[in-house]
């Protein structure tokens, strides 16, 4: 696929995809959400981690709603169609993946940087469910991602109020996991990315499968389920390498296999 709406590129095993619409603030758009979706299951094929992140000042400000005949925008196929795809190939994506947030995160953006397994944002960004001030329900995942990750109470406030959440807010809420100076914030997201595609890449896919299910099941049931996945990380080459290099006092040299 030729990509337009983003780019991708793939250096050193770091699978990074920007957003490139930045004289829209990168909103989204049919074009994008295809071409977002490729990528990502291109990456998962060609990567050991994959970084979203948005070009120019914004990160994502939402769905593209410019030029659009409202009257027969068919909303629930949008989002069953071309979102759910989308949404899905990140959140089930067998390698990590981090949402680098450079700027504003709206509606849908907000969503989309939700769906990663880590986000990473600068001191300047902000998250808004802005769905209510156009008369909308969250969605693109947000009413699923935000009572998992902030509770009740903040979910509900934060989406009828549409309120908008500053990164160091998001951080203490735990919606996020780190917000970083706008100076050296790319630097910090691509070490981040690169601790990240030096490590255990096995142990990753499985560290994922086990925390998403534990909102599943009971304690037994989770019990059994890590013990089946840390015997597959028993058996790999980089367990073996990791305790060697732990006997040996060096860093170990882990291959993702």
């Amino acid at each position: 696929m030729q990509y337009e709406a983003i780019s991708y590129v793939n250096r050193a095993e770091v699978g990074v995809i920007t957003l490139n619409r930045a004289e829209v603030m990168n909103a989204i758009n049919t074009q994008m959400r295809a071409e977002l979706t490729h990528a990502v299951l291109q990456a998962e094929k060609d990567a050991r981690v994959l970084v979203i992140t948005g070009r120019g000042k914004a990160f994502c400000s939402g769905q593209d709603l410019g030029g659009r005949d409202l009257a027969h925008l068919d909303v629930e196929r949008t989002l069953r169609d071309e979102y759910a795809p989308m949404l899905k190939a990140i959140f089930d994506c067998k390698i990590p993946t981090i949402s680098a947030v450079n700027g504003p995160a709206a509606g849908a953006g907000a969503n989309l940087a939700l769906a990663a397994d880590v986000v990473i944002a600068s001191e300047d960004a902000y998250f808004v469910q802005a769905f209510t001030r156009i008369g909308l329900i969250p969605d693109a995942g947000g009413t699923w991602f935000l009572p998992r990750q902030i509770g009740m109470a903040r979910a509900m406030g934060a989406t009828l109020f549409a309120d908008q959440i500053s990164a160091k807010q998001a951080v203490e809420w735990g919606m996020i996991y780190e917000s970083v100076p706008q100076e050296g914030f790319a630097e910090h997201w691509q070490q981040r990315a690169a601790q990240l595609a030096n490590g255990p890449t096995q142990t990753y896919k499985h560290v994922k499968a086990a925390i998403k299910s534990s909102f599943d099941n009971d304690i037994d049931q989770q019990l059994a389920l890590e013990g089946k996945l840390q015997g597959k990380c028993g058996k790999t080459r980089d367990f073996k390498e990791g305790v060697v290099a732990f006997l040996e006092k060096r860093p170990a040299v882990f291959e993702g296999r």
